[in-house]
């Protein structure tokens, strides 16, 4: 079995590269130069590279404890630095989530970037644009803001990363992995960078995103469907969906690959000690009920740093909960910048510099209790390409959600073929053994319709399976949980807050293909969506 995406996929493609920067690539750069590395002294502004895997779930890192994957050098940044056990991106799916740690605000607080495949405002400035404004050389290789379209006030293509480095190519071990040599590239581009520049670099693999060669991670050889300790409660446990998983396991190991290669790199050129890494992920792996939700599979995203010169202490995991909103205010804080002065909007996030300056580990700062999540629309299939829009809030190892629309399809409608979950072995397997009559508890969980309030207890129930917003022991904790996350909700100008929530739906979609997708689809057109299987139209 393979899932292959068609033609309209690459389309998407070769759009958000475009969106992102030109194609042009520095045609001579100079060597490293070995002999005279650059070590900056104590006080110098660090490097940042941030490290973004494409769908890749919390739990499923060495460093959390998972030995059915190899991710050592993830583990490396995590032994030497930090690891955070309570990181949170706002927003599940791509665009959206990355539009959320390039600016610091919540998905709630971006106009259309807090939808999936949209027009990035040009009032919103990332980061790097800002950190540019502040003498950095900025730099991405593979997959930076996206799938959307970027445009400045020229309405040319925006660099929103900076300048893009892929010119590098290698043979992918396997097929549907990039054939971007992301470590070649970096290294082009740390030749390209000025000596008496810092830098900011980010490395977006596309790994381990849909499609997967199934079974590759199988004849890998290094290890079997049986090394795998628990499948999640809401799939199916069997062969098919180990194998799926082992797939992904195959990929994650490209990314981290990848990022060792960097390592070594910035350890050659005597940058590392002070250069802030940054390695994380976008959201959940891309399996039904994970990506494009709101569950702790979805938004609970890995976290660590490493940055020798300004933590203090090493091999310290923090359980603070910190969000992807936190990482825009630490980079400008660290470049000696003041945010008021870069031209960004405000910002609900705290630097975690404060989490790098002390010695302590566990829970370290009490105001990091809680962080807040949600969604609007991502990919499109419902009639009139409405999204379905949620709000929740985790707090002390609890989850509370709330469904602002449970008339609609959670992952989209079944006649387009679920939209908003990505085809793969495990999801046609949910879906025959409905079909077949056999089983239809997988396809509740994944795909049928929810209550108005889910609350979770995270710590006894992390798959979310125990629904206890109606349970009367619980009665408190969800009225003071959903009392938290509206308060703060209104205090940053949420419109689902004041009642224009359906603006979000009204944002269009920027992928002409996919507009009007449900429509055209009833009246007869034969609709394509690259990210689905044939098979999952219902």
């Amino acid at each position: 079995m393979k899932v292959a995406y068609p033609a309209l996929w690459l389309v998407c493609s070769c759009l958000l590269a475009s969106a992102q920067s030109p194609a042009a690539q520095p045609a001579v750069v100079a060597p490293l130069n070995q002999s005279s590395p650059n070590n900056p002294p104590h006080g110098e502004r660090p490097n940042i590279l941030v490290c973004m895997a494409d769908d890749a779930s919390w739990p499923y890192f060495g460093a959390y404890g998972c030995d059915w994957v190899e991710t050592p050098n993830f583990d490396r940044i995590a032994r030497d630095g930090l690891l955070f056990n309570n990181a949170y991106t706002p927003n599940a799916k791509c665009a959206p989530s990355r539009a959320c740690l390039l600016t610091g605000r919540n998905s709630w607080q971006l106009k259309e970037a807090a939808n999936h495949w949209t027009n990035f405002p040009l009032e919103f400035k990332t980061y790097a644009e800002a950190l540019q404004g502040l003498g950095y050389f900025v730099g991405l290789t593979g997959k930076g803001w996206g799938p959307g379209i970027a445009l400045d006030a020229s309405s040319k293509p925006r660099k929103l990363l900076g300048q893009a480095f892929n010119r590098q190519k290698m043979q992918p071990a396997a097929e549907y992995i990039s054939p971007n040599d992301y470590a070649k590239n970096f290294s082009e581009f740390l030749r390209a960078a000025p000596p008496d520049q810092p830098w900011c670099f980010w490395y977006g693999s596309t790994e381990p995103h849909r499609p997967y060669q199934f079974g590759v991670g199988l004849r890998d050889g290094r290890r079997k469907t049986s090394d795998i300790e628990r499948v999640p409660a809401y799939w199916p446990d069997n062969e098919t969906i180990r194998t799926d998983m082992l797939d992904y396991a195959y990929e994650l190991k490209t990314f981290d690959d990848h990022l060792g290669q960097m390592l070594t790199d910035l350890e050659q050129s005597g940058q590392l000690k002070n250069t802030l890494i940054v390695v994380t992920a976008d959201h959940g792996m891309p399996f039904p009920r994970v990506k494009g939700q709101a569950y702790e599979a979805s938004n609970h995203v890995p976290l660590a740093i490493l940055w020798p010169r300004g933590i203090a202490t090493g091999g310290r995991e923090v359980d603070d909960y910190v969000s992807f909103i936190d990482l825009a205010p630490t980079f400008i804080e660290v470049a000696g910048g003041k945010w008021s002065q870069t031209g960004m909007q405000d910002s609900p996030g705290r630097s975690l510099t404060n989490l790098f300056e002390t010695q302590a580990a566990g829970r370290i700062d009490a105001a990091r209790s809680h962080v807040l999540i949600g969604k609007e629309r991502h990919d499109v299939g419902r009639p009139d390409d409405v999204g379905y829009p949620i709000r929740g809030i985790v707090q002390d190892g609890w989850l509370y959600v709330k469904n602002y629309h449970i008339e609609r399809w959670p992952a989209g409608n079944p006649e387009t073929g679920y939209l908003n979950c990505d085809g793969s072995p495990t999801k046609t397997e949910i879906l025959n053994l409905r079909r077949s009559g056999s089983d239809e508890q997988f396809w509740e969980l994944c795909f049928g319709r929810r209550p108005m309030e889910e609350l979770y207890d995270l710590r006894a129930d992390p798959d979310c399976m125990q629904n206890m917003a109606r349970s009367p022991t619980a009665q408190a904790r969800t009225a003071n949980m959903a009392e938290l996350m509206v308060s703060e909700l209104r205090r940053q100008s949420d419109p689902r807050m004041t009642g224009d929530g359906e603006k979000f739906d009204r944002y269009e979609y920027a992928d002409p293909a996919g507009r009007g997708f449900y429509e055209r689809m009833m009246a007869g057109e034969q609709m394509k969506a690259g990210w689905v299987n044939a098979g999952d139209f219902e």
